[in-house]
């Protein structure tokens, strides 16, 4: 154990809730939510600190939160995220509770956070819709649309039962939460939160928390579309089977139907209506690309798992049982030979080579299907060697060589 990490725990122990807020300029609402957070903590008799994590202000807020009695971090790195990694780094508290310096959340009103902390849970979620938005604390397009939405999509993507995936004010173990090793510095550092600790089997709860206006006179640093994006951005990230198997399913399954549908000739839908060849070759490009995603999303999760970015499940094991370069390079060459055949039979019947007569119809959809084949089949071999060229830090390292994939990039350059 080095000196650091036997302070840190001298102080855990001393310690057992750090009241952690995100610093930059707050000079308007900083005292009051240090104020606040003070006197919770000797109302409810708990040995605690407020640890402000300092974000380059220039508005004098460090001086603020050193007299009235916060202990500051600076951090360096810029964003929301790099702000909190640094205070959960330096918290000296076995709980940390951490909140928006903007006065939109009670500081004094933490007890039912504290309470579930205490009762074993690691991640302690606050819900403002359960609690309360009071009138302008939440843009409506926040509140009826971005919030719920990306809301639902975690749930739906990482079966998590939180119904405010968004909201600033929550609880953790400090502990567990670092043992996730947290990596994103932005606004979708709070999704990461959420998202890492359901994977990881950690228990999260939530409790009803209130929202009203912030006190500050400048707008808030969240940027509605680039946040947002970036929040929907790492759900995807984080779940190759809604990124990438779900919507490259769909577009197989549908084109395979037209394809079947349409491949021995046009198909009458009413009177004035029939699907023909253009439709036909709309299929086949549905099914190129729908088998291009769900190649991506078989080596997105192989290598999540090897690397360990996300947990083991049936399916993962299935795949790492199965996907292999050599495998997809050999159905390449099958897919590709198809192809070719179907070509090649199409030539010799446009040449008149003793296949029966000629049909105009028929000759196109065999070219189609058989080029189709064949794009398949390059997509097949070359991501193949994609999966080997990911594969090779992880064996290397797993067969105890030095040289990561860091050092190989810096001798390269060399």
């Amino acid at each position: 154990m080095n000196a650091l990490t036997a302070i840190r725990a001298a102080a855990t122990k001393q310690l057992e809730l750090t009241i952690l807020m995100p610093c930059l300029n707050e000079a308007e609402t900083l005292a009051v939510c240090i104020g606040k957070a003070r006197a919770f903590l000797d109302k409810a008799g708990i040995l605690g600190e407020v640890l402000i994590a300092d974000n380059g202000s220039t508005d004098g807020s460090q001086e603020i939160a050193a007299q009235g009695g916060a202990r500051v971090v600076p951090v360096a790195q810029k964003g929301y995220g790099a702000a909190l990694l640094g205070g959960i780094a330096a918290a000296r508290g076995r709980f940390i509770i951490m909140g928006d310096a903007d006065d939109s959340y009670d500081f004094g009103a933490l007890d039912a956070f504290m309470t579930r902390l205490r009762g074993g849970a690691d991640l302690v979620m606050g819900n403002r819709f359960q609690g309360g938005i009071e009138t302008g604390a939440m843009p409506p397009l926040h509140r009826y649309l971005g919030n719920p939405v990306l809301s639902f999509v975690g749930r739906l993507f990482f079966r998590i039962k939180t119904g405010d995936f968004h909201c600033g004010l929550r609880g953790f173990n400090a502990e567990s939460i670092r043992k996730l090793d947290l990596q994103t510095t932005g606004m979708e550092f709070a999704s990461e939160m959420v998202v890492r600790s359901a994977l990881a089997g950690l228990r999260i709860e939530e409790v009803p928390t209130t929202l009203k206006p912030d006190g500050r006179s400048r707008p808030p640093h969240l940027r509605t579309w680039r946040d947002g994006w970036r929040h929907l951005k790492f759900l995807l990230v984080y779940n190759p089977r809604w990124m990438f198997f779900i919507p490259g399913a769909a577009l197989c399954g549908l084109g395979m139907l037209f394809a079947a549908l349409l491949v021995f000739g046009p198909l009458r839908v009413i009177d004035n209506l029939s699907l023909d060849l253009n439709t036909f070759v709309a299929a086949c490009f549905m099914i190129i690309t729908g088998i291009q995603l769900i190649t991506f999303g078989a080596i997105s999760r192989y290598y999540a798992e090897i690397t360990g970015i996300l947990p083991r499940s049936r399916g993962s094991d299935w795949l790492r049982r199965t996907i292999s370069t050599d495998r997809l390079a050999a159905n390449a060459g099958i897919c590709f030979a198809g192809g070719v055949l179907f070509v090649g039979y199409a030539v010799l019947r446009w040449a008149h080579l003793g296949f029966g007569p000629l049909n105009d119809s028929e000759i196109p959809r065999i070219v189609v299907l058989g080029l189709s084949l064949i794009v398949i089949s390059f997509q097949a071999f070359f991501s193949a060697f994609l999966l080997g060229v990911l594969e090779i830090p992880v064996k290397r390292l797993k067969a105890g060589q030095p040289g990561g994939s860091g050092e190989a990039a810096a001798t390269a350059e060399k």
